[in-house]
């Protein structure tokens, strides 16, 4: 059975960091890339990064040089780096394979505000 459980979000001021860590269950992690995903109240969910097993990674545009995914194979755990937190980071982070297939967990809340 496959279970994501995201963690790592919090309250920031704008120009912080945090960082997200999702643990993976089920057979889904080696064979698939792996990414994170983001939703806004009263916008569609938006991919925002993503990581394959071999290591190709690709970033939307507005988190390209701020955001960096990763992935520790071994541990089944995908982890987002967010460093220069902007107010319209703010969302519900979520993990899943990528494209998205019925996985979601209950994601992890980001706010950056003063």
């Amino acid at each position: 059975q496959v279970q994501l459980v995201e963690s790592g979000g919090g309250l920031v001021q704008p120009g912080g960091s945090l960082r997200l860590s999702c643990a993976v269950s089920g057979s889904i992690f080696d064979t698939n890339a792996m990414g994170w995903y983001r939703q806004s109240p009263g916008k569609q969910r938006e991919v925002v990064a993503y990581r394959s097993g071999s290591g190709i990674t690709n970033y939307a545009n507005f988190v390209k040089g701020r955001f960096t995914i990763s992935r520790d194979n071994a541990k089944q755990t995908v982890y987002l780096q967010m460093n220069s937190l902007k107010p319209e980071d703010t969302a519900v982070y979520y993990c899943n394979v990528v494209p998205p297939r019925n996985y979601w967990g209950q994601g992890t809340q980001v706010t950056v505000s003063s």
